[in-house]
């Protein structure tokens, strides 16, 4: 802050300078020193006039009117106390503009410049050691949202002036992770993973982060690293618990199923975490057998079919999925039940029973009439809609099939 305020003194002063520059150094002597020149060319001009018509005979009293020239001539040489008083009332105009500007510069800044922001963003950057702690502490001391983002500020201004502090990144990108901000946490770990090459944590948390990204070349890369991380002679077991995630998303339950299997070897049977693991076991082996066999597939509650289709103006995003939502049959914004899919070809047909419902103490099949909404999401956060495509269909009874084109875009 004082390199601030001092900043801010320069600047005023170089301003004052060339303000008042031309009140200390006034115009008044050299137009008295023009007019002094001015008038002595005409005297000069005159007499060479006066020398001509005296010889030509045109004038008879030369002596009086060069007197009379003379005399015209210092009748107007300015005062010189005159000059020397005007120049000391402008020299004491510079005090008040002084003053006018620096309360006019400063009261500006009071009233629409950024100076509490800036004073909050010194103060965090001072209380980075003790949020660091606080976010490091082995009792699970949890940090507030505004904590949170303090600490992400503070962050940022130190790697700004310390970009090789690998640790910095490191801690940056988990914060991302933990607030969801995607984009942040997938730039600090790629710097993190730059600057410490083959640090398998540092991997771990890249992929992570990458698999929460819409974009394609993003799971790619994720799956790549995961590929490399499990070749390790120690892997992580987070690696198994990813790769599971990662193609139980790709709908490819079977080699879910496979990793999940290998992570309960890995743990063994006392441990609290291998029932969860055989409840995610049986829920891909029945959208596995559901797969192969449609037919044979059981619902919970009254199902709907639903069936999407697109109209020719749609323009497919690289990556990106559908979203299959359930209504009230006036058309409420808050899903009853929802479901996503990967983009596939259209038309497609996809089912929703009571286990997509929203909320547990509302299911679906406790509707009489419903509307379906079916919307083409591009970037993969449901909050946002801007340029998504969309379409709904007529209120029907629960258990009719339903049939949405997408046609309009928000």
């Amino acid at each position: 802050m004082i390199a601030f305020w001092i900043g801010t003194i320069i600047l005023l002063a170089i301003s004052c300078v060339f303000v008042l520059y031309p009140l200390l150094k006034p115009k008044e002597v050299d137009e008295a020193e023009q007019r002094d020149d001015l008038n002595k060319a005409f005297f000069r001009d005159r007499l060479a006039e006066l020398e001509s018509e005296d010889q030509a005979g045109i004038v008879g009293n030369k002596d009086d009117l060069v007197l009379d020239l003379k005399q015209s001539l210092l009748d107007d040489i300015p005062v010189a106390e005159q000059q020397k008083t005007d120049s000391a009332a402008v020299k004491w105009m510079a005090i008040p503009l002084v003053i006018f500007m620096a309360i006019a510069s400063y009261g500006v800044y009071a009233l629409y410049g950024a100076h509490s922001k800036v004073a909050h963003w010194k103060q965090v950057e001072n209380n980075l050691p003790v949020l660091s702690q606080k976010l490091m502490n082995p009792q699970g001391v949890e940090l507030t949202e505004q904590e949170m983002t303090d600490l992400t500020l503070a962050l940022r201004s130190r790697l700004q002036y310390n970009a090789d502090d690998a640790t910095g990144w490191v801690l940056l990108g988990r914060i991302g992770l933990a607030n969801r901000d995607i984009e942040t946490a997938i730039g600090a770990l790629t710097k993190a993973d730059n600057l410490m090459p083959n640090n398998q944590d540092v991997q771990l948390s890249l992929a992570q982060a990458l698999m929460f990204s819409s974009d394609q070349v993003d799971l790619q890369k994720a799956d790549s690293i995961l590929a490399q991380l499990i070749k390790q002679p120690d892997v992580d077991l987070r690696v198994y618990s990813l790769l599971a995630f990662s193609a139980y998303e790709s709908g490819d339950y079977a080699k879910a199923i496979d990793y999940w299997k290998a992570l309960q070897d890995k743990i063994g049977k006392d441990d609290d975490r291998y029932d969860m693991l055989s409840r995610s076991i049986k829920t891909a082996q029945r959208e596995l057998d559901a797969t192969n066999h449609p037919e044979q597939k059981t619902y919970q509650g009254t199902p709907v079919k639903v069936t999407v289709s697109l109209s020719p103006e749609v323009k497919l995003p690289e990556s990106g999925v559908l979203i299959v939502s359930v209504h009230t049959a006036d058309g409420a914004p808050m899903p009853v039940a929802a479901a996503r899919y990967p983009i596939s070809q259209f038309p497609v047909t996809v089912v929703l029973d009571d286990s997509n419902s929203m909320i547990e103490s509302r299911k679906l099949s406790s509707l009489s009439d419903i509307m379906v909404k079916a919307r083409i999401d591009s970037d993969g956060n449901v909050a946002t809609r801007e340029g998504d495509w969309h379409g709904e269909s007529l209120p029907i009874h629960l258990g009719d099939d339903a049939v949405i084109s997408i046609e309009k875009k928000y």
